[in-house]
């Protein structure tokens, strides 16, 4: 069943790939800001294409995101320079959400301003331990002592709509040190945590480190028991879990993230960036210089693309969704993709159901919170119920599902 031109609001999201350095674990897409790249050449390709993605969209803007890299590493010229434009789209089409992340230490006054200024209302800080010996396996920049005062200064200058990004099964934590680090950032009342369980993406500094025995894994069931143990707390503070990952008090789920996990439309731009599109899924080169050659071309980026249709369109769909504690809506399901493909799943998910691990009725089809620790298994098997490959990326390489995994 092809899909039909989307007529939903959509989300913006701009890669900004400069860091200070790369972290050991971080398999993004990012460059040193001042390692023979300054940042002028590329933020002027990047409006470009902010410019002619815009002026092609069919359906209005509902949310931007500008993640990284982190974007707040950007001189203020610079950083008034990308947001000018991205004032323009957000206000022509009153957004609901302006997000940018941000990493402890690296806000100021004069950034936060050119940020307020621009309409950004929310941040999402990389907070990712408040244990020392954690940020140096990490190799995180910044000092548990940062974060306190990186929101208190965003909430100066107005922005109540915080998230702070945690890690755990880090090699070495423990479980009380873990339980201080959540502790502590429950302490500065923010209104969105996110809890990633760490992992080791091919080709990072930590993943080499691992392979040479440098360091140990943290125990699985350790992990779990991390990952349940802050299920359970920030449930005790007020904070709804809605993803398999992120936790918020009510009415402050990020909305742009929703949309990725409801697989409606988004543009990308940006090296690297991931945009969906009427059905089309595209990413953009992952190179700073091929980037800048492109856009200087042509306005495009474009590494590889596809339309997705058929059993390759709802498994993406399925993939997504069953990230949300809502889970997948069946009426929905059936309306994009078909009823033949709605039944090859939920006949899979019935073994599933005996077992405990996915609630499944006439309306949805969700995993349940024991599923959760092992929901890579059972949507390894939905996938393969759909009796087609994924478009695009294959099943392995998409956003993971499974609780010892990092952020999406």
């Amino acid at each position: 069943m092809k899909s039909e031109p989307s007529m939903r609001s959509c989300g913006l999201y701009v890669h900004v790939p400069f860091c200070e350095t790369k972290c050991g674990y971080c398999d993004f897409y990012s460059v040193a800001i001042y390692e023979r790249r300054p940042p002028e050449a590329l933020l002027a390709c990047l409006v470009r294409e902010l410019r002619e993605r815009s002026d092609q969209r069919t359906s209005p803007l509902r949310t931007v995101f500008v993640g990284g890299g982190t974007p707040t590493i950007l001189p203020v010229e610079q950083l008034s320079e990308l947001f000018t434009p991205l004032h323009r789209l957000a206000a022509t089409d009153r957004v609901v959400e302006f997000t940018v992340e941000a990493n402890p230490a690296t806000l100021d006054d004069a950034k936060l301003a050119v940020l307020v200024d621009a309409g950004v209302d929310r941040i999402s800080m990389g907070a990712q331990s408040f244990d020392p010996a954690d940020l140096t396996v990490l190799e995180r920049l910044h000092s548990p002592d940062d974060i306190a005062p990186s929101v208190a200064l965003a909430r100066r200058h107005g922005i109540r709509r915080l998230n702070l990004d945690l890690i755990f099964g880090i090699p070495h934590q423990t479980l009380a040190s873990w339980q201080r680090s959540l502790e502590r950032a429950l302490g500065l009342e923010v209104d969105h945590i996110a809890c990633y369980g760490l992992t080791y993406e091919p080709g990072t500094r930590l993943t080499k480190q691992l392979r040479q025995g440098r360091i140990s894994p943290c125990d699985e069931g350790l992990a779990a028991e991390m990952y349940e143990w802050a299920v359970d707390r920030l449930s005790d503070a007020g904070y709804e879990q809605y993803e398999i990952s992120n936790f918020a008090r009510p009415g402050q789920q990020c909305l742009h993230n929703l949309i990725y996990w409801r697989n409606e439309d988004y543009i990308g731009a940006g090296p690297s960036a991931a945009g969906y599109v009427n059905g089309e899924r595209y990413k953009n080169i992952a190179d700073v210089a091929g980037y800048i050659r492109r856009i200087r071309e042509n306005g495009r980026a474009v590494m590889e693309s596809e339309h997705l249709t058929g059993s390759a369109a709802a498994a993406d769909t399925l993939m997504m969704q069953l990230r949300l504690n809502e889970g997948v809506d069946a009426g929905a399901f059936i309306s994009r993709h078909g009823d033949v493909a709605w039944r090859q799943i939920a006949t899979c998910a019935a073994r599933w159901e005996r077992l405990g691990m996915v609630a499944l009725d006439e309306r949805r089809l969700g995993l349940t919170r024991k599923g959760r620790l092992v929901a890579d298994a059972v949507l390894v098997e939905l996938l393969a119920a759909l009796d087609e490959p994924c478009a695009v990326r294959a099943p392995d390489q998409y956003p993971p599902l499974r609780i010892l995994t990092a952020k999406v």
